[in-house]
């Protein structure tokens, strides 16, 4: 999907700090991910990640899934809300820079 078809481009404060922007653009490039790998992928310590995921899961940007085989495991996904959002945001800082 293009960034028009979720609306016009808006700046988020919510999701523009340099944490928040990384986990919407990496949860972006896929459907779920678990949240050990994610913090891997990112660098990002545990408790850090979890920080900015609760911001995140308040505005239903994200969800999380139980793993059914090991109930430690949780699955994080942007949700539609949560790809809008990142995406008018991306719009939002390319009018910025052209």
């Amino acid at each position: 999907m293009s960034p028009k078809s979720y609306g016009p481009p808006a700046f988020n404060d919510l999701i523009h700090p340099r944490q928040r922007l990384m986990i919407c653009a990496a949860l972006d490039q896929t459907a779920e991910i678990r949240f050990d790998l994610l913090a891997k992928t990112l660098d990002m310590s545990a408790p850090t990640l979890s920080k900015h995921l609760a911001k995140l899961e308040e505005a239903h940007y994200v969800a999380f899934r139980r793993d059914s085989a090991d109930s430690r495991r949780q699955w994080v996904e942007l949700t539609p809300t949560g790809r809008s959002a990142f995406a008018r945001h991306v719009a939002a800082l390319r009018e910025l820079t052209t």
